[in-house]
């Protein structure tokens, strides 16, 4: 074979390979998408022209690995309707593009598309992410992520970032690890974290960078667990716990119980149970007969509600409110402290004397909550704390008036009973000596002991001088002794 002697008369035979190569750069072009299971994909046969300018006579057809599942010749077209496509798959004819929808992580994999000397060679990457009950769960559980993927190359190593419901980016814990199949577990769900969530999935090679989002629905409580209510012997108190599950548009029929101990360790009482139906309506049913509480008739929708409406110092204890849905239960309590204040004596306060005030709370206090005896409009002197911990106050008065027990936690005061003191009423004796005359005379004698009865201090002038009136009426008239009380 003879060789070029110089540059210039090269240049044809140069500029023609250049050009072979080219073309053949062009009959072969490869193209790598990415499919999520469950969703769709549109395959191009990139450079095809519109069907309207293609010629009769050009052949196309589409072929997944060796299989043929499309060909058009002269117009005439037919799908070869291989089984694991078969009702998931379609040509755009204007492009001939190949649209597959509900996607297997099977259909990764070499899709060709072939028209005249041109290939163009689509790498199909699926992903399949998955989320534990089916995206349903309770408060305080832990959603397990699973992330799967399938390819006709080598797998690539990928990276996963997800972000919450509020665009919070969250650190998965990883739970097992290999090329095929990725688990993580998420963080422990509160009812706010309802809403979509979004997978990040990142690769270097082959580059990929897929969003992947997904729905969580937390059915709980919008109430905080372990709230606190506070009352007085008598008084009304409502219970009231709102679910979630009208706002999340929970679409699945759960049951719930509401139930009550007075003690961390005392046996529980059922009080009633309900269930609520996937069309959200909700049917309750009291269970006790011996706890004397109320279902009101008008709360808001989605609320478990019950009224004690007077309420005992031995209802105190936890109310709780649970939950149960497949077999999983989750639970919010409210814990009534009830407060009472007796006096010893029993009865108003004579001059002079002492009396004990006692009040005392059904339950434990918090580190930061006391008890404090004051007498309302009194001194300093007049008020009286508790140590930590004391559930018991007693306070020793001898003034009268409206005393006041606070129960205070961080400087502000939970509840407050009001005792009122009245003061005593102040008798005297006084005591006439006469003579008999006749049993008339009796009926005013006794008559005479209501006299002057219940007149105050301030009308004392006004008292004595009636008092002085009637001893001078009955000495006149020889009555026998009588008793005149007076009260200051």
């Amino acid at each position: 074979m003879e060789s070029c002697g110089t540059a210039v008369s090269c240049t044809p035979a140069a500029f023609l390979l250049l050009h072979l190569g080219l073309i053949s750069s062009m009959a072969h072009q490869n193209e790598f998408q990415t499919g999520l299971a469950g969703g769709e994909v549109t395959l191009n046969c990139t450079g095809i022209l519109p069907d309207s300018k293609l010629p009769r006579d050009t052949v196309i057809s589409w072929v997944y690995h060796d299989t043929l599942l499309w060909r058009m010749e002269k117009s005439n077209k037919y799908w070869k309707k291989p089984t694991f496509i078969t009702g998931r798959a379609d040509i755009k004819m204007q492009y001939k593009q190949l649209r597959v929808w509900n996607l297997k992580l099977s259909d990764a994999g070499i899709y060709t598309c072939e028209y005249g000397p041109q290939k163009v060679r689509t790498s199909l990457h699926i992903l399949k992410l998955t989320i534990s009950s089916d995206g349903h769960f309770l408060q305080n559980e832990v959603p397990e992520l699973i992330l799967m993927q399938n390819s006709s190359s080598p797998l690539p190593d990928l990276s996963i970032t997800l972000f919450d419901s509020n665009n919070n980016r969250v650190t998965p814990e990883l739970q097992n690890k290999s090329r095929q199949k990725y688990v993580v577990n998420l963080k422990k769900l509160e009812a706010m974290d309802s809403g979509t969530w979004v997978c990040q999935v990142h690769s270097d090679s082959p580059l990929i960078n897929q969003n992947i989002s997904f729905a969580v629905k937390v059915l709980g409580f919008q109430n905080p667990d372990l709230e606190r209510k506070y009352a007085t012997v008598d008084s009304t108190v409502i219970f009231s716990w709102r679910l979630n599950s009208q706002i999340i548009k929970w679409k699945e029929g759960f049951t719930g119980q509401l139930n009550w101990k007075q003690q961390e360790s005392a046996s529980t009482h059922e009080l009633l149970d309900f269930n609520v139906t996937a069309q959200g309506q909700l049917h309750e049913t009291k269970k006790s007969s011996n706890f004397l509480f109320e279902i009101p008739e008008r709360k808001p929708e989605s609320t478990i509600e019950v009224k004690l409406p007077k309420v005992h110092f031995n209802h105190s204890g936890q109310y709780q409110c649970q939950l149960e849905y497949q077999g999983r239960h989750v639970q919010s309590k409210i814990e009534l402290v009830v407060m009472k204040v007796s006096a010893n004596p029993v009865g108003p306060l004579s001059r002079g004397a002492n009396m004990t005030l006692t009040c005392q709370v059904s339950g434990p206090l918090t580190p930061n909550a006391y008890l404090r005896w004051e007498r309302v409009n009194g001194t300093e002197m007049d008020s009286k704390n508790s140590k930590q911990h004391e559930v018991k106050l007693e306070v020793n008065i001898s003034a009268a008036g409206l005393w006041s027990c606070h129960l205070i936690e961080d400087s502000n005061i939970k509840i407050s009973f009001h005792y009122h003191v009245e003061e005593a009423p102040v008798w005297i004796n006084y005591v006439i000596i006469g003579t008999s005359v006749g049993g008339s005379l009796l009926a005013l004698v006794l008559g005479c002991l209501c006299i002057i009865s219940g007149i105050s201090w301030q009308r004392r002038r006004q008292r004595a001088k009636r008092m002085a009136q009637a001893r001078q009426y009955l000495l006149e008239n020889k009555t026998c002794q009588c008793q005149h009380w007076l009260k200051k």
